[in-house]
């Protein structure tokens, strides 16, 4: 039997529509996941680019308002960004509205800009392509000269406070888990989180390589989702080090996996290799440019140069395009090797239509396995 299977939705916005286009789509695929049987509906946190999903906990209180059974939550609300406090009070809210189906993810994005811009992250390996079992690992794509553009030091400004300082990843998990716990003291005074504090809410890390992400969710006992699909190079060896290190805790007796992989299923392989043309053009956008342009038509989308395409190449490769089949056996490789006990898949299409296909196709393989 196959492990569970998941979305995890960006609502991207097509070229040609809107935003309000886009996150009418997210909760109509959200009812059509529940009837499929996927086991989670995430939604990412993005910024200053061409996806609607810029406010995780509103997104997930409209989802989970229009489904019935289908756990809903964040992947991930980024510290760096906010408060521990104003994470436990909103998803606190969210568990009173939909016992039972609020699952809060947290990753730590706002913080590695700013290491990367004090010179702390380090220069990427030169290491070649390898394969283990199946499942493609490409060299790591150097993310820092996009993180350190004048443009995103510009744009992170805008997502904090003048001058504020972001605490450590690591003391601010910390903080939600005593705010939901409701241990959590400042100066010697009880600090309880209303909503929240009770609720009951195990968070999930979210994180791309063996650093702090991994490193934290082992100390803490908490599940842990690798990102394959953002961080193809690494997401393998950040699985194996949370497990090396990996503490039980009141919420795991034992370590929990979660892998992610970017899929589009169609009919046949030909057709999905044909709406997953714009696929390169959309990444090389954020990684060129450091904001996801409109996410194109297939019909008319500029084919990328080649010096485009290598700075894309190791998500084009780690994409898993065909029909459902070839998708099903990548992503079965995928837990295999990952020995994830949960997958999460992401697609992206110009057309909502073709990204309900991808979704339904891909559910009634992987029941039938």
């Amino acid at each position: 039997m196959n492990v569970p299977l998941s979305i995890l939705d960006l609502s991207p916005i097509s070229a040609g529509c809107d935003a309000a286009s886009a996150l009418r789509n997210t909760v109509d695929l959200a009812r059509h996941a529940e009837q499929w049987n996927y086991q989670r509906y995430w939604v990412a946190e993005h910024h200053f680019v061409a996806v609607a999903s810029s406010a995780p906990a509103v997104l997930i209180g409209q989802i989970a308002a229009a489904t019935e059974r289908i756990k809903v939550g964040a992947a991930a609300v980024q510290l760096g960004y906010t408060t521990a406090l104003a994470v436990a009070e909103s998803f606190g809210m969210l568990e009173q509205f939909h016992p039972g189906r609020i699952d809060l993810g947290l990753g730590r994005s706002g913080q590695r800009r700013k290491e990367t811009e004090r010179g702390e992250l380090p220069a990427r390996p030169d290491v070649p392509w390898r394969e283990v079992d199946g499942v493609v690992v490409p060299p790591p794509f150097d993310a820092r000269t996009l993180l350190t553009s004048p443009r995103m030091r510009a744009l992170s400004r805008v997502l904090t406070q003048p001058e504020a300082v972001a605490p450590d990843f690591a003391e601010q998990v910390g903080d939600v888990l005593a705010l939901l716990a409701g241990s959590h003291t400042v100066d010697g005074y009880p600090v309880h989180a209303v909503p929240g504090e009770g609720s009951g809410l195990t968070p999930w890390i979210f994180g791309s390589s063996r650093g702090q992400s991994a490193e934290v969710a082992a100390a803490q006992g908490l599940p842990f989702v690798a990102s394959y699909h953002i961080t193809p190079s690494s997401a393998l060896d950040a699985v194996a080090a949370y497990r090396a290190a990996f503490k039980p805790s009141q919420h795991l007796s034992k370590p929990h996996v979660v892998v992610s992989a970017d899929v589009l299923v169609a009919d046949d392989a030909a057709t999905a290799r044909h709406l997953a043309t714009p696929f390169g053009r959309w990444v090389y956008s954020i990684r060129a440019h450091g904001g996801a342009e409109p996410y194109p038509d297939p019909d008319s989308v500029v084919p990328l140069a080649d010096e485009q395409r290598a700075v894309v190449e190791d998500r084009l490769a780690t994409q898993f395009v065909g029909n459902a089949d070839e998708v099903a056996d990548r992503l079965t490789a995928l837990q295999r090797v990952t020995g994830a006990d949960e997958l999460v898949v992401t697609t992206a299409t110009h057309r909502h239509a073709d990204r309900l296909r991808s979704y339904e196709l891909l559910a009634k393989r992987w029941s039938a396995a």
